[in-house]
């Protein structure tokens, strides 16, 4: 479905919040001396720039409007300052006392942006620069206080940061990224409302002052409490391997990019220069730089068509301090505010909801803006795979915003068929199901090989002997196995003789399972729950099958060099048995979970008192493979107690069969025409 968005609006910023930024900084026209806010040696006069800070009468609060008035003649003397500087002395006055960041070469950067005088790069050197600055006045807080505010405004508002830089100081950075109510720099950038160049130049220069000057601070503070400077590392993410859906992106894909968002109505006309610095950017090998840029203005774009499809055209602009801004968090959740269904997920489909909640979202998943803004990532590091996929990704979007004749041309082209073909197709990829599935599949990967280990002669004689426990364990294992294959999805049977249980078909069963595709989307606090608790079943399951595997390799060696001792052979010899038990137990517990995976929707239809037995089920069968963890660790090897613990989860799991009360009994279709 395609849909031509309006493009009425001249800026993104509501009335009150454009004259904060755009106005009120220049309405005082005083002639500030740069010697009384910054010597020669660039140290900052803290008193000439606390001192513009202003409060309410009552002096429980700060006047945010006039202190922006007395900090614009301020911040004007100081962008003449560094406009005036080279780039040498820059670094000489300044880089040192910017260390404390751990990115002291972004404000390299940072001044040639300035100097530039082009506004999306120092719209882009901002949210750089507040995402470095967040991050180390984090550590800055970790200093004295133990968990750190995850938003910036409660960083900067705590106690801990007044104490090493003073409250005076802290009230400085509020007006300027702290607070809804000031200039929020920060918030008004990364979530896309300003324009380039709706961001006076002078703002920038100012942080990066301001920056060096907490710099300044800190060193003495470090210094008077005998402390050392341990900032955390910044995290290096990871390429996305088999979570990369879109290929690399070709100069064909690119070139069709730089014609589509010239015509696209996704783009707004006053945020075009990002998207074109976005492709500067790429072309560069600037991947993070790419990657903030198009994810804010994938922000802006979204925000205008949720505005536009819910009929709340007021919602495109920046709210007031007293409202709710419009942000991913409301753009792509299930429903608005009030209650009402949000209408753009049901517009954009859901493999393109599935795309974003991966890259955004699923706490498993890349979280790029997250941790892009908050200071995390390591920006030279950035994976170009990552930067790719959200390239491709706005490709196929801003086509669904062009003229219907317009696009048909660009898809035309057999590159951007195949990809238009493969956002359609676009399922989870770091949703807990579709982490599930790969854990289930890669536990079964692991078991497979159990067959394949070496049995020496007098262990594979003393296997044959089964206890009756064992038996006992046997006889259940192919009644339980018999219930759930009853449940087997139709064209998806490949047993023929259950009694004879071919271990060698279930990988081929456990591959189909886990390929049936499942609604993840807006999953219910309860499906998030039965997920995490098997998730949790299978990691144990492949921690077992990982020690068997280490503990059978080692005592298999030292029984063919003879080296074991009476005791330790015995033990052996019952790790022999327990194995040959194991290896069905687990896998029989795989099926069983694939088999709730593919009808996980039905929790939603449990009563509350089933939904907690089912869960108290769930979590027995858990505690089970803790045990089993435990008991066949090196430390323990108790391998006689599993074959014990095994026969009593296996009671469990078939009386609890009999109840009827598995996700496979509620399923409305769940027949399957296989012979048994």
């Amino acid at each position: 479905m395609q849909i031509l968005l309006e493009d009425p609006t001249t800026t993104c910023l509501s009335p009150s919040v454009y004259d904060m930024i755009c106005k009120l900084g220049f309405e005082v026209r005083e002639s500030r001396d740069i010697n009384s806010i910054v010597t020669q040696n660039g140290e900052v006069c803290w008193k000439a720039i606390t001192d513009c800070v202003i409060y309410t009468q009552s002096a429980q609060a700060l006047d945010y409007q006039g202190s922006v008035r007395l900090l614009g003649p301020v911040c004007e003397v100081i962008h003449l300052h560094l406009s005036s500087l080279t780039k040498g002395q820059f670094e000489i006055q300044y880089v040192p006392w910017l260390q404390w960041t751990s990115s002291p070469e972004l404000f390299a950067e940072i001044f040639d942006a300035l100097e530039s005088l082009q506004s999306p790069a120092i719209s882009l050197s901002l949210m750089k620069l507040t995402a470095c600055l967040e991050r180390a006045l984090g550590d800055v807080f970790l200093l004295i206080g133990k968990e750190c505010p995850f938003l910036l405004r409660d960083l900067l508002a705590s106690e801990e940061l007044a104490q090493v830089f003073g409250l005076s100081v802290m009230n400085v950075l509020r007006v300027f990224v702290g607070s809804p109510c000031g200039l929020n720099l920060r918030n008004v950038l990364w979530h896309g409302f300003a324009a380039p160049h709706e961001v006076p130049p002078m703002y920038c220069s100012t942080m990066v002052v301001l920056t060096a000057g907490m710099g300044q601070l800190l060193k003495s503070y470090l210094q008077q409490n005998k402390l050392t400077w341990a900032p955390r590392p910044l995290i290096a993410l990871p390429d996305l391997e088999d979570g990369a859906v879109f290929p690399e992106v070709t100069r064909e894909v690119l070139s069709v990019l730089e014609e589509v968002m010239k015509k696209s109505t996704f783009v707004l006309g006053t945020m075009l220069p990002y998207w074109e610095v976005a492709l500067i950017r790429f072309k560069s090998h600037r991947f993070a730089d790419c990657a903030i840029l198009l994810l804010t203005q994938l922000e802006t774009g979204l925000r205008h068509l949720f505005a536009t499809i819910n009929k709340c055209p007021q919602r495109l602009l920046t709210a007031e301090s007293t409202a709710l801004y419009t942000t991913f968090d409301e753009i792509l959740a299930k429903h608005l505010n009030d209650g009402e269904i949000n209408q753009l997920p049901l517009f954009l489909g859901e493999p393109a909801m599935e795309f974003l909640w991966d890259f955004l979202n699923h706490q498993q998943g890349p979280r790029v803006r997250d941790r892009l803004s908050h200071g995390e990532i390591n920006l030279p590091e950035f994976p170009k795979g990552v930067t790719d996929q959200l390239l491709t990704f706005s490709t196929v979007l801003l086509l669904r915003f062009v003229e219907e004749e317009l696009a048909s041309v660009f898809k035309e082209k057999a590159a951007i068929q195949s990809l238009v073909h493969l956002a359609e197709g676009y399922s989870a990829h770091f949703h807990p199901m579709s982490l599930l599935r790969k854990q289930v599949l890669s536990c079964e990967k692991s078991i497979r090989a159990w067959p394949l280990l070496p049995l020496p002669r007098e262990a594979e004689e003393a296997r044959l002997e089964c206890s009756s426990e064992i038996n006992a364990c046997n006889s259940l294992i192919i009644k339980i196995t018999h219930e759930l294959y009853h449940h087997v999805p139709e064209n998806h049977g490949v047993f023929t003789d259950l009694d004879n249980r071919p271990i060698e078909k279930w990988p081929r069963l456990l591959r189909e399972l886990c390929g049936i595709r499942v609604p993840t989307l807006f999953c219910p606090r309860a499906v998030l729950e039965v997920l995490t608790v098997l998730q949790n079943i299978v990691r144990c399951c492949t921690h077992v099958s990982h020690q068997v595997v280490a503990s059978w390799v080692r005592r298999h060696q030292q029984w063919a060099e003879k080296t074991l001792r009476s005791r330790q052979r015995q033990n052996f010899v019952r790790m022999s048995w327990s194995i040959k038990l194991l290896s069905p137990v687990l896998l029989l517990i795989l099926l069983l979970i694939a088999l709730e995976l593919v009808n996980i929707p039905e929790v939603h239809g449990k009563k509350t008192d089933e939904y907690q037995q089912y869960l108290k089920f769930l979590k027995s069968i858990l505690q089970y493979t803790e045990n089993l963890e435990a008991h066949t660790s090196p430390e323990k090897n108790k391998w006689i107690e599993t074959i014990r613990l095994t026969h009593t989860a296996l009671l469990r799991m078939w009386t609890f069969s009999e109840k009827k009360q598995m996700l496979i009994h509620l399923a409305k279709k769940c027949t399957s025409t296989a012979v048994l």
